[in-house]
């Protein structure tokens, strides 16, 4: 849970300070960049830490990914640019990628899978204490001490994190010998680079530069697969995607994930950028979504049992479409609070979704390939999340530099409060009204990913739960 919250309080207050990161170090234009690298590190370096903790143990490779996290998260405090800030993000990610993979495998190797969607919940607690403490301490930093504490306050939780670990998970000793694909990582990492730079950028690069880009992300993609085949043990094993449930769960995942980067990333933008509202009533409007979510994700493990896999995921899919709904008819003149409630039913139907994919992903397959499996799941989840920013913030960037007619540092200023009262006030209102048009589009195209969600959420087996689930693995 302590794992947990470290990842919980870096999303709530970063997503909170970045209007205000924006205007100090400018750099309007790569603000997609600083979640979606992030994003990114994070989802390529999960499944490796997956393999680690197959080898050397849960315990030792938590260790060495909170280590790289708080380096991190130390240096990012330090930034001089947005350039700088985004590439100690990248390290931060690459960090992240073994807390919450490894803290969930741990979940599923001391616990029963009927106990299992109930400690979810637990899990997912941590969520909600963070979205009352992280916005919190986020608008304290960024209006009285300074924005750099938003990453300082990883240090101290990461450390009592590994003390707790140190003291109290005793795994044994492990004698395994494996093969870490780092080929199929490195493939894996530059095609999705390639591909989120000609998305993010694409509003400003030649087309002939983004034409390029894409073609290269396509030829390193197609190489990552085709290595993935012939590999003893693949970064992300293809076997795994001919069992049903692990391809619709992580397929499941994907689309989820970007439907949820939507209101997180971009939900406080739209309250200071579009609103003018303070840095707190951004907090707060986020903050909704990390309340919702536990208490969604406690429901889904009670729903799960006694129900199905499929009903509860088609609950939490429909409960997307409904948030994402409620941002697509977001205006400025019906204020934060309606933001908010927008933010609180995405939370709700990502605490559905999110606890049921990864259950199910989890009892699909025996122990051996848990850490896998459950890497696999976060994996795809954490690529939605990262190509759902790259997408969306490519809409907002093209909206504001092709059809707003000023300077970019006009939007970064347009973020602070105090910064946007000496603008003229033509200009606020014509870049207010294109951004609140941009976001807009986002969340219609975030209403249509929650729609194909709601389809894929069908596609699992109506039978399965967690008490059956394992029977019928036996039996297939």
């Amino acid at each position: 849970m302590l794992a947990m919250f470290m990842a919980a309080v870096e999303a709530t207050i970063v997503a909170t300070a970045m209007p205000t990161i924006i205007a100090d170090l400018g750099g309007f234009q790569l603000f997609s960049w600083v979640f979606a690298i992030y994003l990114l590190t994070q989802a390529v370096s999960a499944p490796i830490y997956g393999k680690l903790a197959d080898i050397f143990g849960r315990k030792p490779s938590l260790y060495a990914g909170t280590a790289l996290f708080l380096l991190g998260s130390l240096f990012a405090g330090f930034s001089p640019s947005m350039l700088w800030l985004i590439f100690f993000r990248a390290l931060q990610g690459l960090g992240a990628g073994a807390i919450q993979p490894i803290a969930t495998t741990i979940v599923a190797d001391i616990y029963t899978p009927e106990e299992r969607a109930r400690v979810q919940g637990y899990l997912s607690s941590a969520w909600g204490i963070s979205a009352v403490i992280g916005p919190v301490l986020g608008a304290v930093f960024v209006e009285h001490i300074g924005w750099s504490f938003v990453f300082w306050i990883n240090l101290p939780v990461g450390a009592v994190t590994i003390a707790l670990f140190a003291l109290f998970l005793d795994e044994g000793e492990l004698h395994k010998t494996h093969q870490i694909d780092y080929l199929g990582a490195l493939l894996l990492t530059l095609g999705t680079t390639a591909l989120m730079l000609a998305l993010i950028q694409g509003a400003i690069l030649p087309t002939g530069v983004v034409a390029a880009l894409v073609l290269f992300a396509g030829a390193l993609l197609a190489l990552f697969f085709r290595i993935e085949r012939r590999v003893l043990e693949p970064i992300m094993p293809l076997s795994l995607w001919r069992i049903r449930v692990i391809a619709t769960g992580n397929l499941g995942q994907l689309i989820t994930g970007a439907v949820m980067i939507g209101a997180a990333t971009f939900v406080p933008t739209y309250v200071q950028g579009v609103m003018g509202r303070s840095a707190a009533a951004a907090g707060l409007a986020i903050a909704a979504m990390s309340i919702s979510w536990p208490i969604a994700s406690a429901l889904s493990g009670r729903l799960m049992v006694a129900t199905s896999f499929r009903l509860t995921a088609v609950v939490g899919s429909l409960i997307l479409v409904l948030g994402s709904v409620l941002l697509a008819l977001l205006t400025p003149e019906r204020g934060p609070l309606f933001a908010t409630a927008g933010s609180f039913v995405i939370g709700l139907g990502m605490g559905f979704t999110n606890s049921t994919y990864v259950v199910a992903v989890q009892t699909s397959v025996e122990w051996r390939q848990r850490g896998a499996a459950t890497s696999s799941n976060i994996f795809m989840r954490m690529v939605g999340q990262a190509m759902g920013a790259a997408l969306f913030g490519a809409m907002l960037n093209y909206g504001v530099v092709r059809h707003a007619g000023v300077d970019t540092d006009i939007v970064n200023r347009m973020l602070e409060p105090a910064l946007r009262a000496g603008i003229d006030p033509a200009v606020v209102d014509r870049v207010a009204h294109v951004m609140a048009a941009s976001l807009h589009d986002v969340y219609l195209i975030a209403t249509l990913l929650a729609l194909i969600a709601l389809v894929v959420a069908f596609r699992l087996p109506g039978h399965l739960n967690p008490k059956n689930a394992l029977k019928a693995r036996e039996a297939a």
